[in-house]
């Protein structure tokens, strides 16, 4: 159903463009898409039509975009109340910051309160890559549910093919922070084996040497280490390189080589029914993080690097231990400086 945003202009908004301030309206798509609004004669300001998306807005104007049906026109309802963390955004792509709880498309139980529910409220299926098929528009890589950071998104087949290719080459660079357990004694380290579906549990993915199972690389680097203490075997704090993208990879990676991510309840130390495990650290959610992601844009060329610090509550979990910290790497001071 076609329904209008509209807002009136305040002072942090006076002289803005006039599609900039468009996208900044509650329940408003992409500025390449209030752009077509604009073009397709769906916005006024102050009741007079608007000719131009780069008019500029002035203080005290009363602005409004009439959206058409251009959210519905896949099988997913747009989701407005989903507020979306964009890092970079231009007329191919978006990178966003993903919260930890957020699944990215729908699954059993979660129908319209995904990352892909608003995505399509922020762009309209037209102006998402469609590659991976209606239920998953736009979506370029995911992250788990719990797993929180970076994450990149194409609007339309062709830049979601070509960054898709950035994956396959190895050469989209993503890293990830992530708190395991134990003593991690090698300053980095490569780690390749096959992954796949357990035959037990759907759910869960495995280590498997199988013919024909999919190969997994992750390298890491070492950036702090932190002693044992009476209840736990320490703790190791890790920079995770994807080299590929196979399903819960650094996950199933780490419990492979007998340092679980601190606060995973599927390949970690589970919390007991009724009381907690105190070697996850009051935490409930797996601590990992992706916080840093570059690679050229495809279309454009230009290099793109963001980075995303850990999010409050990880934050505390560092915070907790700091006091057994034995010392930052030569890594750990690159990737998180002295303090």
């Amino acid at each position: 159903m076609p329904r209008a945003v509209e807002g009136l202009v305040g002072p942090d908004s006076d002289g803005k463009r006039l599609d900039t301030y468009l996208t900044k309206l509650p329940g408003a798509p992409s500025r390449s898409a209030c752009a077509k609004l604009v073009a397709a004669g769906e916005v006024t300001i102050n009741g007079t039509l608007a000719t131009s998306k780069s008019e500029r807005v002035l203080l005290g104007d009363r602005i409004v975009a009439n959206l058409n049906d251009e959210h519905s026109k896949g099988p997913l309802a747009p989701n407005f109340s989903i507020a979306l963390d964009i890092r970079f955004e231009d007329d191919y792509l978006m990178v966003l910051s993903k919260q930890a709880g957020l699944v990215c498309h729908p699954s059993p139980g979660h129908e319209d309160d995904t990352l892909a529910n608003a995505l399509v409220a922020h762009c309209g299926y037209d102006h998402l890559g469609m590659l991976q098929g209606e239920e998953r528009p736009g979506i370029v890589h995911r992250l788990d549910r719990d797993t929180s950071g970076l994450m990149l998104t194409a609007k339309d087949d062709e830049t979601q093919h070509a960054l898709q290719d950035l994956i396959r080459l190895r050469i989209l660079d993503r890293r990830y922070l992530t708190l395991v357990q134990g003593f991690v004694a090698p300053d980095e380290g490569t780690i390749t084996t096959g992954i796949a579906r357990s035959s037990r549990d759907r759910t869960r993915m495995m280590v498997s040497d199988e013919p024909g199972v999919r190969e997994a690389i992750t390298t890491f680097r070492t950036l702090e280490r932190f002693e044992a203490g009476p209840r736990d075997d320490g703790f190791s704090l890790l920079e995770c390189h994807l080299f590929t993208g196979r399903t819960h990879q650094i996950r199933v990676h780490m419990r492979h080589i007998a340092h679980p991510v601190v606060g995973d309840q599927v390949y970690g130390l589970r919390t007991k029914r009724g009381r907690e495990e105190p070697r996850n650290l009051g935490l409930e959610r797996q601590f990992l993080h992706s916080w840093r992601i570059a690679f050229d844009h495809p279309v454009t060329g230009a290099h793109i690097e963001l980075k995303d610090a850990l999010p409050q509550d990880l934050q505390e979990i560092l915070a907790s231990i700091a006091d057994s910290s034995m010392g930052r790497t030569a890594a750990g001071l690159e990737v998180l400086g002295q303090d």
